[in-house]
């Protein structure tokens, strides 16, 4: 038990990191260069982790590399980039919470984990929270990000589910460097195509390519690859659901986005369902079922013909 908690922890770091991300691009990066910034983020942090594993793919691991990488990196940083630059980072990060629902449906049928009623009913509250923090904000919502967001969602859960399904001995590191440079590599040649040659660096520019790169890309997915290897995929998901508290907290603090009275109580709602999902309090709620009494038709007679306390 202590060790799930600790791994739900160390598993937050990633959507924490991710909800930052947003407000990252969007106030810091160049707007019309999505392959660029996709690229950018996925190659440096490959290159990295590649440096310190000091691994290569091996027999099936070159082409599963190549398609994990396009899923998980290659178009996934692409549409997130387009997201950042559409979407304040409030909304943005609070649509990605919807992944939680859509790991638990991808996980029954793909990796045979049938989702419990209280990591359901935790997903359910918290897409609550996230709808009553979208909902009646109509001038400020640009529905083409919302629909590179939602893409961008199910390749994320589809890449997530297969890196699971098809990675339980590989070295973790190695094989998130592998699928970041693949990643990279698949939308380099694209992004000369389209967008000509590359951005300006400028020092704001490196500062936030870092952190995109290395913290929330090298370290973000290492630990998030790393908690879906070690916990269920509805606990992962319910997890993810910090992603929008990061966004929605770091672009009123930071950026000025508008707070109000319904956002705290999206928030409060999205807390609200991750704690609900998790084994620990699924665990306390079996064990508190089984305290109270059965119903008198199900007890047993005690030896002695009196029927038995229990």
């Amino acid at each position: 038990m202590e060790a799930n908690m600790r791994w739900v922890m160390i598993t937050a770091v990633a959507p924490i990191s991710w909800g930052a991300t947003y407000f990252v691009t969007r106030q810091s990066l160049p707007a019309d260069y999505p392959f660029y910034g996709g690229a950018l983020r996925a190659l440096p942090a490959g290159i990295l982790l590649l440096l310190i594993t000091r691994e290569l793919p091996k027999g099936s691991w070159w082409w599963r590399s190549l398609l994990l990488g396009a899923v998980n990196f290659g178009a996934f940083f692409t549409l997130i980039y387009a997201t950042a630059q559409l979407l304040p980072a409030s909304i943005a990060s609070t649509l990605m919470a919807t992944s939680s629902v859509m790991l638990m449906l991808l996980a029954w049928p793909l990796l045979a984990e049938r989702p419990q009623v209280p990591a359901v009913a935790g997903a359910v509250i918290g897409i609550g929270g996230v709808a009553l923090m979208l909902l009646g904000e109509p001038g400020s919502v640009d529905y083409r990000g919302v629909l590179t967001s939602l893409a961008a969602m199910t390749l994320s859960c589809v890449g997530a589910i297969l890196t699971k399904r098809w990675s339980p001995d590989v070295n973790l590191l190695a094989l998130t460097s592998w699928q970041l440079i693949a990643g990279g590599l698949l939308i380099l040649p694209v992004a000369g195509l389209i967008e000509g040659a590359p951005p300006a660096l400028t020092p704001e520019r490196v500062v936030a390519y870092g952190y995109v790169t290395f913290v929330a890309t090298a370290l973000g997915f290492t630990v998030w690859f790393e908690g879906m290897r070690r916990l269920n995929a509805a606990t992962v998901g319910l997890i993810g659901l910090l992603n929008p508290v990061a966004g929605v907290l770091l672009g009123v603090l930071v950026g000025s986005e508008a707070f109000g009275v319904k956002q705290l109580a999206g928030l409060l709602l999205v807390l609200g369902g991750i704690l609900l999902g998790q084994p620990l309090v699924r665990r306390r709620m079996a064990a508190a079922s089984q305290v109270w009494p059965s119903s008198p038709a199900r007890r047993r007679p005690a030896p002695d013909g009196t029927r038995d306390h229990l």
